[in-house]
């Protein structure tokens, strides 16, 4: 049996967002969003931090290329939800609030759509030095992944 490593990369990306969600009035949304809640949104500078781990190969000597780990994320992440609008430009947050738990899930999802089955471990999703989402996967359903086709 191979040894097992986890290789992490690390990239930015900029959005904006207003929280607020479908499921409550607009009262409840104030009350429980404050201002985060402001009609015209608000915006973070997101530091997203990609975990992958396996066996390392014993030919190449890496758990996987870091260049195709660059492409994933690109195509996943970066190509989507840099410089835009989670709620107007994802049709992922129609249906749900754009937290950075949620945003956290959507990411997860759409990785996972890219890489081999089981190489992501974990992400973790900053957006603000002092806030951060750590994902592993945990209870996701089918119909998660409804709404983030690659």
């Amino acid at each position: 049996m191979p040894p097992t490593g986890s290789i992490s990369r690390t990239e930015h990306f900029s959005a904006a967002h207003r929280l607020h969600s479908p499921h409550l009035s607009d009262e409840e949304n104030r009350r429980v969003f404050g201002k985060c809640n402001h009609a015209s949104g608000h915006g973070h500078n997101y530091v997203l931090e990609t975990i992958v781990r396996g066996p390392i190969d014993a030919k190449t000597g890496m758990v996987v290329n870091i260049e195709h780990l660059k492409r994933w994320i690109k195509a996943a992440v970066l190509d989507v939800a840099d410089h835009r609008n989670l709620d107007a430009d994802i049709a992922f947050f129609k249906t749900r609030p754009s937290t950075t738990e949620n945003l956290a899930v959507f990411i997860w999802i759409r990785l996972t759509q890219l890489m081999p089955a089981g190489l992501l471990h974990k992400i973790v999703v900053s957006e603000t030095p002092k806030n951060k989402v750590v994902f592993t996967g945990d209870g996701l359903a089918d119909t998660d992944f409804r709404d983030c086709v690659v």
